[in-house]
């Protein structure tokens, strides 16, 4: 009976956030009182629009270096090139993939400088990539406000101030708009929901290449390096190039997935664009069971459809609940920090229950 026990316990810990969110979320849709339809319809919009974003956590995760809050730093760099394209009015999915050519260049610098960074401060990874990803916020918005019209020509007077430099604010991004979402003016429905075709293509891409990337050799340094950088070490592994690899791989995701997202919102918000982009990645990620350094294909999927999910239904269950939907905006936006913090501390008791459950194994085994 103990050990039915334990593992209704051990199971109940290793899903506790999934559970929670599951709860709270079908709270939650009575009291929206939405259909069924436009919930599927949403969930199937906002896995497109953000779930290339959080699979580019994934190989950071891998290599031992806890959730990638410097993944802004791949999203800056393509809203730069965003700006670009715009600039010589390249539209369609053609002006997504030109983005895409030059936001991987930037990104791959992007994503050296941060995993050099970060391979100075190894157990501290997660707080350094929140810092840096604060410090480039800061230096994106110095080349947007300044080099952007000098330095960078930029000819489009719809995109720079009226001072004649500097970015505007809000850029509507007319020409590209849903151009991935819905390639060569193709809409797929399926039981009355629409599907984005291309996009999910490219996430299954995305998909494939996580799986393939394990089993080859990089992919086999990387978990070695995840599991013990000592051990990793000394069978021969450069930890510090392997962690590098890791940072660029992801933050060049970022910046695709940066891009899909855009397109599907079709306004770039030019400097608040990013702040909460980590944030709610990292969210995703955690709300689908994942750890700081154990991540998988399914979490993500889980996590950004139950984390979104409970956005779209929140203000309105809050307005029907309290008779305000800030109430509701209020609540989503607490969860969104609360997840986090629950999920880093039911790790941390995870990991501390296992280490005293394999104290006790050896005790046992010494009698």
């Amino acid at each position: 009976m103990s050990s039915k026990k334990q593992i209704i316990l051990d199971v109940l810990a290793k899903n506790a956030v999934v559970i929670m969110f599951l709860f709270i979320v079908g709270i939650a849709i009575p009291f929206s009182k939405y259909s069924g339809l436009f919930l599927v319809q949403e969930i199937i919009k906002r896995l497109g629009r953000d779930s290339f974003l959080v699979i580019a956590l994934l190989l950071p995760v891998m290599a031992g270096m806890g959730i990638n809050f410097g993944l802004a730093m791949g999203a800056m760099g393509s809203q730069v090139a965003l700006i670009l394209v715009t600039d010589w009015n390249i539209t369609g999915a053609l002006g997504i993939l030109v983005a895409a050519l030059i936001a991987t260049p930037i990104n791959i610098i992007l994503g050296y400088a941060g995993g050099a960074i970060l391979n100075r401060a190894k157990g501290r990874e997660m707080i350094t990539s929140y810092i840096l990803g604060f410090f480039m916020s800061g230096v994106y918005q110095l080349t947007l406000l300044y080099c952007m019209g000098t330095i960078i020509p930029v000819e489009s007077r719809e995109l720079v101030l009226s001072r004649g430099f500097g970015i505007r604010n809000a850029i509507q991004l007319l020409g590209i708009k849903g151009s991935l979402d819905r390639f060569l003016g193709i809409s797929l429905k399926v039981a009355g929901v629409e599907i984005p075709s291309l996009t999910f293509v490219l996430i299954a891409i995305i998909c494939i290449f996580n799986i393939w990337i394990r089993k080859t050799k990089l992919g086999q340094e990387i978990r070695a390096v995840g599991q013990d950088m000592e051990v990793a070490r000394t069978a021969g592994i450069n930890v510090e190039k392997t962690r590098i690899i890791s940072m660029i791989l992801s933050t060049v995701l970022a910046g695709y997935g940066q891009l899909i997202y855009i397109q599907n919102i079709g306004t770039l918000a030019t400097y608040n664009g990013t702040d909460s982009l980590a944030l709610f990645s990292a969210a995703s990620l955690l709300v689908g069971g994942a750890t700081v350094n154990r991540a998988t294909i399914p979490n993500v999927f889980i996590g950004t459809a139950l984390f979104h999910l409970m956005f779209v239904v929140m203000p309105l269950a809050g307005n029907n609940l309290f008779g305000s939907a800030i109430i509701g905006e209020y609540f989503r936006v607490f969860i969104s920090y609360a997840v986090i913090t629950i999920a880093l501390v039911i790790h941390a008791w995870n990991r501390n229950r296992e280490k005293e459950q394999a104290r006790l194994k050896l005790r046992n085994e010494a009698r």
